[in-house]
């Protein structure tokens, strides 16, 4: 949203505004009140009973991890909720855009509370779907619906994945609850499934927080408005994978396939995205792939087990998300007061702009990573932990390197030139600053960023080391914050990324214009997701033109031929084919009517009559209540009576207005068709021998015999268990049978005024 649309618009939305922000400061609050328990070394679990059938709970869970993400997302949400307020005053849908950014912000919450895995997978669908509404919220655009469709493609694909690993993780474990899976975790590690699971994880994990190859639909995220990519980029949606991998570290941490995974996958993707947000023009977009850059450094420090890895990931964690936010909402300051987010563009800001200049300058080192911000801090700590990792020391030092010496240019590029280098061309309008509500959020959350790294140990009680005693149980090592360690390998480390990130920055025009050309030669992820849907849609206008050519034959085909080889089929792989059937005990009456039935079968297949086929079928139909008969059920035979005379009737009157089935009066034998009846005859009846081979459950039997007569006075079983124990499935079955015949007769008055549509009348003159 661009100034133009805001310059002369009320500043807020009255209630509808008002009230999202005090819901989010509320929830803020409340979580705040576990600050003492969490520090305490205590949990917090609620639970209700959800589907106690299939032991499913709705049960929630504070520890300092769920904690910590929760005090991240209610904290941000209110200040961007406070922002989006001034930010899209006067916007005719701002009241529809406040419930989809409050329903994100109350999803995202029960996600990271969630301790059920099925509750967990419910709210994660819910952040995507609440997710997609938002980016696609310009849905007036052709970028705003492709970016909401890819965006949703990829992570609700991802999801599906997820949910088939949480049943396995599930089923296997024996509960459904985190808390008390995170406690197997030898159990799990060596369990054959361990690896399916695994993947299954790591797959939904990954496209949620965008990890290479699933990255490219992050950066076009940006199509939503600035608040929401703040919010999803800071501390929601993007680091809903990091949580689950984080939420599961317990159980599945510590293996070789976990380590390597995470590591190589997470330090590919964090130098990946960095050399990419060098190459970006816009500030928006500079800051989506520094936002990859974060998502594989967590990745990557996820992958180890040692003390400093977890005290620099909680760190970081927190360290991020305050100055990602700040940034963006710093971003969405000069997009307001210039109209543009052109780096080309922009310059001289600091005079007009003086405080957003003040806040992105904070924000800025903080990313940077320079004292004494807690940004420094963060990254000590992440030299530390890639240093202690034993069987990936230089792979992790290097990609930290050389990530955190691309972050410094970077935040160069997005908070150093906009404000202090002279202006680079023709602004859309003269710059002016924010409004303080608009304000507030940016400055708050960089200079948070400068309290916390002078003061480390108001997050060091509270959060960090309670999360780290979390992930790593007795053998926890939580490390110390502090903005002097010595000298040591970390601070050398540190002092190369300012000297190679100052080099970068300063060579920064030169290399942009190299990347691009090596960006037009290389693989375009996002260019091959437009080739990717053009080529699902060309596969289902194929495969429709195949299975859906418009003749019911095919389809009545199609059906049964699917019939035939999946019970055929299991049949087979079962080795559940039953014997012989014993004949003894056949009478000439049984005999009697099997030749009755078969012949009205057979005639249903010669005839080129639709009456005389429907004749043929109403003679089986017949045949099979004269069986109820011989087997002494009448009750059950007079329904099988009535319902196939209705069903004849109704159907031959309606098909007295249709053509013959073969218009030139011969006869066309159909080997497939009759090929395919009699396989699908012939696995029925196999199937039916199974079942009365099979010896007869009679609890059920057993119990409606003795209670039929005491409790509902009847004395005939099946028309109590029909009209009392079964009475509102009856009369739902009731309903079905008045509706169709009501439908049917509708269907017959049509008939009465003249002949069918496209049939001409033969004695009409």
């Amino acid at each position: 949203m661009t100034t133009s649309d805001t310059t002369d618009a009320p500043r807020g939305n009255g209630v509808t505004g008002l009230v999202p922000i005090a819901v989010a400061a509320s929830l803020f609050a409340y979580f705040c009140t576990f600050l003492p328990v969490i520090a305490a070394g205590d949990v917090a679990r609620l639970v209700w009973e959800w589907v106690p059938s299939l032991s499913i709970s709705l049960s929630f869970y504070v520890d300092g991890l769920s904690l910590t993400f929760a005090l991240l997302i209610s904290g941000i949400g209110t200040l961007v909720l406070l922002y989006a307020n001034s930010y899209l005053a006067g916007h005719p849908q701002f009241g529809r855009f406040a419930l989809f950014l409050t329903s994100f912000m109350l999803a995202m919450l029960g996600l990271v509370l969630a301790d059920n895995l099925i509750a967990l997978f419910v709210f994660w669908e819910l952040t995507t779907i609440t997710s997609y509404l938002l980016i696609g919220f310009g849905h007036e655009t052709t970028k705003g619906r492709r970016s909401a469709l890819q965006a949703l493609f990829v992570t609700g694909a991802g999801a599906l994945v997820l949910l088939a690993g949480l049943i396995l993780l599930g089923f296997t474990a024996g509960t459904f609850e985190l808390s008390e899976i995170n406690k197997m975790g030898p159990e799990l590690k060596s369990h054959a499934l361990y690896l399916p699971i695994l993947i299954l994880i790591l797959a939904g994990a990954f496209t949620k927080s965008a990890q290479f190859p699933f990255h490219f639909w992050l950066p076009n995220a940006m199509a939503a408005p600035t608040p929401v990519s703040a919010f999803l980029h800071s501390a929601t949606m993007v680091k809903a994978g990091v949580y689950l991998m984080a939420r599961v570290y317990p159980a599945f941490s510590g293996t070789e396939v976990w380590i390597w995974t995470l590591t190589i996958a997470g330090g590919f993707t964090a130098v990946f995205a960095s050399i990419l947000a060098l190459r970006q023009t816009d500030l928006k977009q500079t800051l989506a792939y520094t936002t990859l850059m974060a998502l594989g450094t967590l990745t990557m420090m996820l992958g180890q087990s040692g003390g400093y890895a977890m005290t620099a990931f909680v760190t970081f964690l927190i360290t991020h998300s305050l100055y990602k936010a700040s940034l963006f909402l710093m971003i969405g300051c000069v997009d307001h007061g210039t109209g543009t987010r052109e780096a080309d563009i922009l310059g001289g800001l600091a005079r007009a702009m003086p405080v957003t200049a003040f806040a992105a300058a904070l924000a800025a080192l903080s990313m940077a990573g320079l004292p004494p911000f807690v940004g420094f801090i963060a990254k000590e700590l992440a030299y530390a932990g890639s240093l202690e990792a034993p069987s990936s020391t230089t792979l992790m030092a290097a990609a930290s390197l050389a990530a955190n010496a691309l972050m410094f240019a970077v935040a160069g590029v997005v908070a150093f030139k906009p404000f202090w280098r002279p202006t680079g061309g023709e602004m859309p309008h003269k710059p002016h600053e924010a409004g303080g509500a608009m304000l507030l959020g940016p400055v708050l959350l960089a200079v948070l960023g400068l309290v916390f790294g002078l003061m480390p140990g108001l997050i060091q009680g509270a959060l960090i080391n309670p999360t780290v005693v979390g992930f790593m149980g007795e053998t926890a090592d939580p490390k110390t914050l502090k903005l002097w360690a010595g000298f040591n390998v970390p601070l050398y480390l540190s002092l190369a990324t300012f000297a190679i990130g100052l080099v970068l920055y300063i060579g920064h025009g030169p290399l942009r214009a190299f990347l691009t050309r090596a960006d037009a030669a290389a693989p375009n992820f996002d260019r091959g997701w437009d080739s990717f849907l053009n080529g699902l849609k060309a596969f289902a206008s194929w495969q429709t033109r195949i299975i859906q050519p418009g003749v019911l034959r095919y389809y009545i085909f199609a059906t049964f031929a699917v019939v035939l080889i999946a019970l055929g089929g299991t049949l087979i792989l079962k080795d559940a084919i039953p014997g012989a059937p014993d004949l003894e005990g056949i009478t000439w009456k049984n005999v009697a009517l099997m030749v009755l039935m078969i012949s009205g079968a057979l005639l249903t297949t010669v005839t080129d009559s639709r009456i005389t086929a429907m004749a043929g079928l109403g003679v089986v139909g017949m045949g099979v209540a004269v069986i109820f008969i011989v087997f002494a059920a009448p009750d059950v035979a007079i329904t099988q009576l009535l319902v196939e005379t209705l069903v004849v009737v109704l159907v031959a009157v309606a098909l007295l207005r249709l053509p013959s089935l073969k218009m030139t009066g011969h006869f066309a034998f159909r080997p497939l068709d009759a090929l395919l009846s009699a396989g699908v005859g012939l696995v029925v009846t196999l199937i039916l021998l199974a079942v009365l081979a099979t010896p007869i459950d009679r609890r059920l039997t057993d119990y409606f015999e003795v209670t039929s007569w005491p409790e509902a006075f009847g004395r005939n079983v099946v028309n109590v268990i029909l009209v009392d124990f079964r009475a509102l499935d009856t009369f739902g079955e009731i309903a079905v049978v008045v509706i169709a015949a009501l439908s049917a007769y509708a269907l017959l008055r049509t008939t009465d005024k003249g002949p069918a549509r496209g049939i001409p009348e033969a004695d009409e003159k």
